[in-house]
């Protein structure tokens, strides 16, 4: 008969079962491998793309204020002012007799980013990026510098293009914007504030995202900041999906929410501007609004959808065509108008001239109408129209500067993302000198922020104008200090 020691027998059993639990727990879960694996790995697709992102540097036309001094006098204080280097005191010269006029000097106007769309130097951007811009620098990724020519720019679609005088560039692959998924891991490369090949990731957060007339963006959470626009939104393959175009932001930098341009889009307008230089849209002269549910419910429409007209444009192709206020537009060319948004990209993507059918809602019955799409009126220059407007009465507190300023509107503050500040109506004498210029906007003085002219005024007054005064201000995307040293 075997005697058990119970005892020893439960102790091994014990130490066999601690040991089988601890070996388990080195193991990696399958689900855990998993994860593992799906995470995703960048650095092939920067070295794939990389080479064909682009930095885009704008510069503008200026005649210098003050044309006094020698030729070394003024390369020296351009010095100071491009580096942010306190201008020191220098005598003022004494006016001369036939003075020749000051000429034209190129300023910096901005940065953006770019791609190179094919290998003989035609490169996609956004049309902010080079609008304005009297010069268009190109600087590829080996630091080689072109000059660039505007090939074509349109300001509702964002998109411009631009060509360098090149061969055999990397050229990006475009990809399938319809296989593209919300959650699906996306990659951005620009340069923003000026950095140069910034890469940031994310995810698409959403698609269809209506932020515009014209264009459903696509959402993500990708890091984009001043300086990004332009560049590529770039997904796993190595393919461009879309173009960083805008942010939504209180700050100025980025929010985890940011919208590009979907590639398709992208496309089909550059084709345009390639083959003329411009973007021909249609148009058939309404004025819509979104169906709401009661609306629709009580006409019988059923559910909320279409574009209810508000208004049709005297002689226009709608009321050629029959359509009433108080229609609603619920098909056009057979495809479904699910939103009032819709039915300006789908007439404004058809050729003008073309014959359409219009599916309209009238009164409880259905109508099918047939308009001739005419064509939109381009964008008159931005800067006619901001001729033709009275600039607002500069204030002469800063006159012992050479400094006058006046408010902001509200919508220069929307433009610039800040909540006040005064912009710069003239700077002469020692602003001039300090590197201020007309258009600046001022937001602080000796370290105290001015949101108005009268508080400008007011801070001013506290200070001793004899000594050297520090001023924080901005010039476009950018923020920089100037050090005004009244002459003595």
């Amino acid at each position: 008969m075997i005697q058990i020691d119970w005892k020893k027998l439960n102790a091994c059993v014990l130490a066999g079962a601690m040991a089988a639990t601890a070996s388990l727990a080195l193991v990696p879960t399958t689900s855990a491998v998993a994860q593992v694996r799906t995470l995703p790995d960048f650095t092939d697709l920067v070295e794939q793309v990389g080479p064909s992102v682009v930095n885009i540097r704008t510069l503008e036309k200026a005649t210098p204020r003050s044309g006094s001094g020698s030729p070394g006098e003024e390369e020296m204080l351009e010095f100071f002012r491009r580096f942010g280097v306190p201008i020191p005191n220098t005598p003022r010269p004494t006016p001369r007799q036939n003075r020749p006029q000051p000429q034209e000097e190129e300023q910096p106007r901005g940065v953006g980013s770019g791609f190179i769309l094919s290998a003989d130097g035609l490169i996609m951007t956004n049309a902010h990026v080079v609008d304005g811009a009297d010069e268009v620098i190109v600087t590829l990724t080996d630091d080689r510098e072109y000059k660039a020519k505007i090939i074509g720019a349109d300001k509702r679609s964002d998109i411009a293009l631009v060509k360098i005088e090149a061969k055999g560039l990397p050229a990006v692959k475009v990809g399938d914007v319809s296989r593209l998924k919300v959650g699906e891991w996306v990659m951005a490369i620009g340069s923003p504030f000026g950095l140069d090949n910034t890469v940031t990731a994310g995810i698409v957060s959403a698609k269809q995202r209506d932020t515009g007339d014209y264009l459903p963006f696509i959402q993500t959470d990708v890091a984009i900041n001043p300086g990004n626009s332009g560049g590529p939104l770039i997904n796993m393959r190595g393919e461009v999906v879309g173009i960083n175009s805008q942010i939504y932001s209180r700050s100025g930098g980025s929010m985890g929410i940011s919208f590009a341009i979907p590639m398709d889009e992208a496309v089909r307008v550059s084709e345009q501007l390639r083959v003329s230089g411009r973007v021909s849209r249609g148009r058939i002269g309404v004025q819509i609004d979104q169906v709401t549910k009661d609306v629709a419910e009580s006409i019988g429409l059923g559910k909320p959808q279409g574009a209810l007209v508000r208004s049709v444009e005297a002689g226009s192709p709608a009321e050629k065509a029959g359509v009433e206020a108080g229609d609603i537009i619920t098909k056009f060319e057979g495809k479904t108008v699910e939103k009032s948004s819709d039915l300006p990209r789908m007439v404004g993507a058809t050729k003008p001239g073309t014959r359409s059918a219009l599916t309209v809602f009238r009164r409880g019955a259905t109508k099918e109408l047939a308009v001739t799409i005419a064509e939109i009126e381009a964008d008159k220059p931005a800067k006619k129209a901001a001729d033709k407007e009275e600039k607002p009465k500069a204030s002469s507190a800063g006159q012992a500067l050479g400094l006058a300023v006046s408010e902001l509107t509200d919508a220069q503050k929307k433009e610039l993302k800040i909540k006040g500040g005064v912009k710069v109506e003239t700077a002469a004498e020692a602003a001039a000198r300090a590197g201020l210029r007309e258009g600046d906007v001022v937001v602080a003085i000796a370290n105290v922020e001015v949101a108005n002219v009268r508080e400008f005024e007011a801070a001013l007054g506290k200070l001793d104008k004899t000594k050297p005064i520090n001023v924080l201000f901005r010039r476009g995307e950018w923020a920089q200090y100037a050090v005004i040293r009244p002459a003595r």
